[in-house]
């Protein structure tokens, strides 16, 4: 065995990994399936295709099954062509060289879940990033109907606050949108402002995990998947598009109701990220460990 190898958690039969590695695409299968195959077809999906664009993310990012660093796969010759793995006496499984190249990412991706969850949620931002970033231009973000029209949407964004703390969204906002906002946001103060009931910073669990791949077990980052699935859908269910032809009813923040539904589905999206965010700012902290112990 090489001299940097480290003792591994769990050693995988074959027969075990392969049903891991079958349940796991089985459950991507029952997320998003339908949504795959009509991607294959070249069918755009306003909702979905940002966890793959935005992300700079791809399908088999999201399919493929990592077991995560510290576990040896028998039998796994297949896992050899993949980035950060090697073989051993025992199997195959990721290099502890890979996950020192990467111990910065690694302490980046820390910072920022520690950060944000060292602060209260704030749930009255009511989802206006997305007005902001259609504010006063007729170049919307999405070949879809605006609900209320582009004077109506200006006049919500006029007549209520921005609040938004997350940069990836603010840098989208129009030029007359950015001076509303309570906040100017820049990349360097991203870690000052970043707060847990932010819908984006939860998405933002996903990206943590595909990027640090394959140090990171495949079912925390599918976890953190399906939740910046929900977290997307209410995000564009709040936004100005009408998206009811796909099935997707609004969340209308420009009244009262609407804004009370909202700060429901976000506290309940907010409390299943906080467990997430835990568990992922853990899983990093061992992998730190491994590489302060290497």
């Amino acid at each position: 065995m090489p001299s940097d190898a480290h003792p591994a958690t769990e050693v995988l039969t074959r027969s075990r990994w392969r049903a891991r590695s079958e349940q796991h695409r089985a459950r991507v299968e029952d997320l998003i399936g339908p949504y795959l195959r009509a991607r294959r077809e070249g069918r755009r999906h306003p909702v979905i295709d940002f966890l793959f664009t935005y992300y700079s993310s791809r399908p088999a990012h999201i399919r493929r099954w990592h077991p995560g660093f510290g576990v040896v796969l028998r039998d796994a010759d297949e896992y050899l062509g993949l980035r950060g793995y090697r073989r051993t006496d025992d199997g195959v499984d990721v290099d502890p060289s890979y996950l020192r190249r990467r111990a910065g990412a690694v302490g980046a991706a820390s910072a920022l879940l520690r950060a944000t969850a060292s602060r209260p949620a704030r749930l009255g931002c009511f989802g206006l990033h997305e007005w902001a970033m259609v504010y006063r231009t007729d170049d919307t973000r999405h070949e879809i109907p605006l609900r209320l029209g582009s004077a109506g949407t200006d006049a919500v964004v006029e007549q209520m606050p921005l609040r938004c703390t997350h940069f990836d969204a603010f840098r989208f906002f129009t030029p007359p949108a950015r001076g509303l906002n309570e906040s100017e946001l820049t990349r360097a103060d991203q870690l000052t402002h970043e707060q847990p009931g932010c819908l984006h910073a939860t998405m933002d669990l996903y990206r943590a995990c595909f990027t640090l791949a394959p140090l990171i077990p495949s079912d925390l980052t599918l976890d953190c998947f399906e939740l910046a699935l929900r977290a997307r859908e209410l995000d564009m269910r709040a936004s100005p598009y009408d998206l009811r032809d796909l099935g997707y009813e609004p969340v209308p923040v420009e009244t009262p109701a609407g804004r009370a539904q909202y700060a429901r589905e976000q506290a309940a999206i907010t409390d299943d990220g906080a467990v997430l965010r835990a568990a992922v700012a853990q899983r990093c902290t061992e992998l730190l460990s491994c590489c302060d112990n290497g």
